[in-house]
């Protein structure tokens, strides 16, 4: 009889927590949510607090983040500026408002928020860094250099200062500055893919093609995902005769970015050369839907298709081209053969006609014809004219690193997730499918498949390992759960029944990134059955999230290091092979870094289930982290066979660690 009057007692007060939003708890779901960049989720769990305490600074702050990796960088400007209103005195808040200003090309309103910035955080060389970069925008380039030159004597070591300067050097065509400015840079930052690339293109206008293709070599070796390096490596090569190079440089340029213009244009100019006619349709084809009115693309395609006998196309393109200019005698002469050649000698005599009206007055230069010597002339994206229809094309910002802003990163960016050997998370119950990261899928427990299968939750439960951001549609259906299972709650009159929902609105709030409430509905539920060991199970997952938010913040975790080890080791009293739990105590461990005891769960794991991917990708940066880098690069290869394709990187990253290569700071 106690037990019943405290389980009620419990759950009454499980209801009077949602009379009202707890403000605290969303806000902490929030930033949560930005961690594993569900910028839409957090959106939302920030609008309620908006809404309900509008005097908070830091939920506009926090939505301006979710706002500016969403691209919406006027919803950001906006929210950092009802921020700055309540509290003005952070430097951050002004940082972020900069960053979404620079991205719209308010840069001397950018400039002002960092001065703000620097005003009360005066060390802080990003900002000093970035409002440079704003002068350089603003073009204006004496007072650059200025702070550029400051900026290198008080952090002599600041390689992005150097990189800049060459950028500003190169932009006034002082090369010899440019190249001194450059080699600063590569001194300091051997390392440096942009440092490469920038050289790359020096050399590139210089007609330097050797010094050139190494250092895009260089610079494909240090920041191999960036695609313009493989492009401009393509086009040194055609200058140095090496074509299958250049071909297998613009297939992986395409291959990287599908929609990449220029990769496109010049591998078909490439196979044009090559004889390769066909396919070199296709790639102007390509340009031609990114680009309907490019005249030289156009012209181009129009020669291919007359090359191979597609006639009546050669003649729509060519058609085209003589539209917008009339004058283009060697178009009017070639659409003139087309028609001959399909019967319409009419036709073809009008354009004969107006190609001999014009020799009266001026005599007929000759068609130019396609060789290697053409190939290797450049033009300007910008450049219309058609005498330059058979160059390569470039960028018309030649000289352009991947990254302007300087310090843009915020936890909502995942940082921490995002470094290298970081361990995946516990796998935990959600409303989500699992995916990981190429496919969705279901994964199995036989307690789960009996939980669904004879309580008939509300909606389907789930084991996932990774959360997934969800879109406005997915976090609102979670959020009317919670809604319709607080009505389910506090109308049950079982109290068996209403444990059922708050078992089910638990794995909603962790769904949601809301974990301590979460914890708390697990609280109430494991006191009324500590027999289930999905509870036991869940909790832990919820506990191992607050402990990794809250060291991440500076604060004590012994309290939920303490808990979280309490109830995995309920969980596998109770389930001693689920190799679930067993990967999660590893996890647990390796938390705390005890990373020989994590490999050795993560190892049980694996014996339960020899195909458990996230056991291998797990155990592989355990080993890295003790020293055991040719046992780590085995099992991160293993877990890239068997989907967690990151792994490779990984694996990559612990080969070059063995081998004792030098790798990017």
């Amino acid at each position: 009889m106690r037990k019943l009057f405290l389980s009620l007692f419990l759950l009454m007060l499980s209801l009077v927590s949602y009379a009202q939003y707890n403000i605290d708890r969303i806000l902490v779901a929030g930033r949560i949510a930005l961690d594993y960049k569900d910028y839409v989720l957090a959106i939302q769990h920030f609008n309620i607090c908006v809404n309900y305490k509008p005097y908070l600074y830091e939920p506009w702050y926090y939505r301006g983040i979710a706002k500016f990796y969403l691209d919406d960088f006027t919803g950001a400007e906006n929210d950092e500026t009802e921020a700055l209103n309540l509290n003005p005195y952070i430097a951050d808040i002004w940082n972020l408002r900069a960053l979404s200003r620079i991205r719209q090309d308010k840069f001397q309103s950018a400039m002002y928020d960092y001065n703000q910035a620097i005003a009360r955080d005066p060390n802080n060389q990003g900002y000093w860094f970035n409002k440079a970069y704003c002068t350089v925008k603003m073009k204006d380039y004496t007072s650059a250099h200025r702070q550029l030159d400051s900026l290198v004597s008080r952090w002599p070591k600041m390689t992005e200062a150097y990189s800049l300067q060459t950028e500003v050097y190169l932009t006034q065509n002082d090369t010899a500055q440019a190249a001194k400015w450059l080699d600063e840079t590569l001194k300091l930052d051997p390392y440096n893919g942009d440092g490469w690339a920038i050289k790359g293109r020096l050399y590139f206008a210089r007609h330097g093609y050797d010094v050139a293709f190494d250092a895009f070599t260089n610079a494909i070796h240090y920041e191999p995902k960036v695609v313009n390096n493989y492009v401009y490596r393509a086009m040194v090569s055609v200058n140095l005769n090496k074509l299958r190079q250049a071909m297998d440089d613009y297939d992986k340029a395409v291959e990287m970015d599908p929609n990449n213009f220029i990769a496109h244009y010049n591998r078909g100019l490439l196979r044009l050369t090559l004889g390769d006619d066909n396919r070199a349709i296709e790639d102007f084809d390509f340009v031609l839907r990114l680009e309907p009115n490019n005249l030289q693309a156009l012209y181009n395609r129009a020669l291919l298709n007359d090359k191979v006998g597609n006639l009546r196309a050669a003649v729509r393109d060519y058609t085209l081209v003589i539209d917008k200019f009339p004058n283009f005698w060697n178009g009017i002469l070639a659409r003139a053969n087309c028609y001959r050649r399909l019967g319409m000698k009419n036709k073809a005599e009008l354009d004969e006609f107006r190609v001999f009206k014009a020799q009266m007055n001026k005599t007929l230069g000759v068609q130019p014809r396609w060789s290697r010597a053409k190939l290797k002339q450049v033009r300007r994206m910008s450049d219309v004219d058609l005498s330059k229809y058979d160059q390569l094309v470039i960028d018309d910002d030649a000289i352009v690193t991947k990254q302007n802003e300087y310090g843009n990163s915020y936890r909502g960016e995942v940082q921490n997730r995002e470094v290298k050997d970081d361990f995946l998370p516990m796998f935990s119950l959600s409303y989500m499918k699992y995916k990981n990261g190429v496919k969705s899928y279901e994964l199995e427990d036989n307690d789960l498949d009996r939980y669904n299968q004879t309580k008939k939750p509300l909606q389907h439960v789930f084991i996932t390992c990774i959360p997934q951001a969800m879109d406005a549609g997915q976090s609102s259906a979670i959020m009317n759960t919670v809604m319709v299972l607080n009505e389910k709650i506090s109308s049950s009159r079982d109290i068996r029944t209403a444990g059922d929902y708050l078992l089910q609105r638990a794995v909603a709030q962790s769904t949601i990134h809301n974990y301590e409430e979460a914890i708390n509905d697990l609280d109430d539920y494991i006191n009324m059955d500590s027999t289930n060991v999905l509870a036991f199970w869940q909790r832990a997952a919820c506990l191992a999230e607050m402990e990794s938010y809250n060291r991440s913040e500076g604060k004590s975790t012994s309290m939920y290091v303490t808990r979280l080890a309490d109830d995995l080791s309920q969980a596998l009293s109770m389930r001693k092979d689920n190799f679930y739990l067993l990967y999660n105590q590893g996890c647990a461990y390796a938390a705390i870094k005890d990373y020989h005891r994590a490999i050795d769960y993560f190892t049980d794991a694996l014996r339960v289930n020899p195909n458990l991917a996230e056991a291998f990708y797990n155990r592989g940066i355990a080993e890295i982290k003790t020293g055991d880098i040719s046992s780590a690069v085995k099992d991160l290869s293993r877990a890239g066979e068997l989907g967690l394709y990151d792994a490779y990187s990984l694996m990559k990253a612990a080969t070059e660690k063995a081998n004792k290569l030098p790798k990017r700071k």
